[in-house]
């Protein structure tokens, strides 16, 4: 256990995220909910559902049997029969529905395709399968539903405006940054004064705590840990320190080297170390020494040591320059986002339901990533709420799909390309991140999809941009 915690978190549970789904999944997979056997069909938008009613011949139903049966038979390993020796009859008793499954999903597939490219309609979703009949030597009957692409009108998007942010850096905030590289190159040294713990002072201390629920605490399932006392060896603690628990600083504050004492601490439910989240602990610490934190002088040895500086002067200056240009580009950032969030609000037109859960999909797979580094084990991450968690996603999910659609229509009327420069420039990155070669990166994104994905994410940010720039 570390100094985690005697400090405040202020961790959310689940992370935002934002990420827009695809408009097409490269390669179409069929739901079969006709039966209902694995839940009802994701509700999809009244406004752009869409159903069709198709039929495949019997002898095109015989011949997929007939195909894929044939390759089964080749993989299949029964004992009593040599490789490839297996009856036809014995595979399809023995894998009959596997078998259905992919006679179905082969047939659908070119059956739909080719349906849609008659009708010159272009499903934005995979089809989903509300009655299907399908028996070998018969012919193959079924319906599905899918979605469509709304038609969406942007016509005076030009119009809307947002204030350009003040990015002059206050003399607050430049100090800020500057405290911060000097906390970064302080060196912790023993305390000479013969005097108790006051403020900025740290402790060196340890401690064993034992937990008690709160009274308004709910225990989390799946957390053992919650039985094991809370042990710490050498941990510094800064007394009135901003990421010290009050708690702590109160006990420690007047006391000397050798000194024991108990103190309870309450922490929040929402606290990042979700062992200690909305519990009581009541601790036993003694204070091993007394320590103080100092730091550089501020010439130009120390800036020297801080990058290629001359000066302290000159070391100013450029931290200056670093923080008016951080502000810049955070302050822009929120603006774009105002100015996508007015776009939102100003138009109005049908969200497909199918990228709306795709994309709380997607914030649900990023906000589990997060609980995941922060410690929450497997087991109580299966037992949380996730019908609540989808729920709980569904609204913001909603407005970035409708941002994205937005801006992709807007790109379109303008014209507004990635430039390939750009998109290599943004490989690049990527392949030096991950550390994976630049041509292999780009074969297998180009193969998933993902390398699209990008493109599409890039232009709607360089949308975002252009639109910024004209109208604040």
């Amino acid at each position: 256990m570390t100094d985690e915690v005697l400090a405040t978190d202020e961790t959310t549970a689940l992370a935002e995220v934002s990420e827009t789904p695809s408009e097409r999944n490269s390669e179409m997979q069929v739901h079969d909910h006709s039966g209902h056997t694995h839940g009802p069909a994701p509700s999809l938008n009244p406004e752009l559902r869409r159903e069709v009613a198709l039929e495949v011949p019997a002898n095109v139903v015989s011949k997929t049997y007939a195909r894929v049966t044939k390759r089964y038979g080749k993989m299949a390993r029964i004992p009593g029969f040599r490789a490839g020796k297996v009856p036809d009859s014995l595979i399809r008793a023995r894998f009959a529905k596997e078998l259905r499954q992919e006679v179905m999903e082969a047939l659908v597939q070119d059956r739909f395709r080719d349906e849609m490219q008659a009708q010159k309609v272009n499903p934005i979703s995979q089809p989903q399968i509300i009655e299907l009949n399908l028996m070998d030597g018969q012919p193959m009957r079924f319906r599905a539903e899918f979605e469509i692409a709304p038609e969406i009108n942007v016509d005076g998007y030009e119009t809307v405006t947002v204030e350009k942010p003040n990015i002059m850096v206050e003399d607050t905030e430049y100090q800020a940054e500057l405290d911060r590289v000097l906390e970064s190159h302080g060196t912790v040294e023993p305390l000479e004064e013969d005097r108790p713990l006051q403020d900025d002072d740290w402790a060196e201390i340890k401690f064993v705590g034992k937990r008690r629920e709160t009274d308004g605490g709910t225990p989390d399932p799946g957390i053992e840990e919650r039985t094991e006392d809370v042990q710490g060896d050498d941990v510094l603690v800064q007394v009135g320190g901003k990421n010290t628990l009050p708690a702590f600083t109160e006990a420690l504050r007047g006391k000397k080297a050798g000194e024991q004492f108990s103190v309870e601490v309450d922490y929040p439910k929402e606290f990042g170390d979700l062992r200690l989240a909305g519990q009581t602990v009541n601790y036993d610490v003694s204070v091993v020494a007394m320590k103080k934190k100092t730091f550089p002088e501020r010439n130009e040895e120390f800036a020297k040591q801080l990058g290629d500086f001359e000066t302290w002067d000159a070391f100013e200056t450029s931290l200056r320059e670093s923080v008016t240009s951080r502000k810049k580009q955070g302050m822009e950032q929120e603006a774009k986002s105002k100015l996508v969030d007015a776009l939102v609000g100003k138009f109005s037109f049908p969200i497909p339901e199918s990228f709306v859960q795709q994309q709380v999909d997607v914030r649900l797979e990023r906000g589990l990533r997060a609980l995941a580094q922060q410690g929450m084990p497997e087991e109580q991450m299966r037992q949380l709420d996730f019908v609540r968690l989808r729920d709980a996603q569904r609204d913001e999910a909603l407005k970035e799909v409708k941002a994205s659609l937005l801006l992709d229509t807007i790109a379109q009327r303008a014209d507004i390309q990635v430039s390939e420069e750009d998109v290599q420039r943004e490989l690049m990155v990527a392949s030096m991140q991950s550390r994976q070669p630049y041509e292999q990166l780009r074969e297998r994104m180009q193969n998933d999809g993902s390398l699209q994905r990008m493109r599409e994410q890039m232009r709607r940010e360089q949308t975002a941009t252009i639109l910024y720039e004209k109208m604040a």
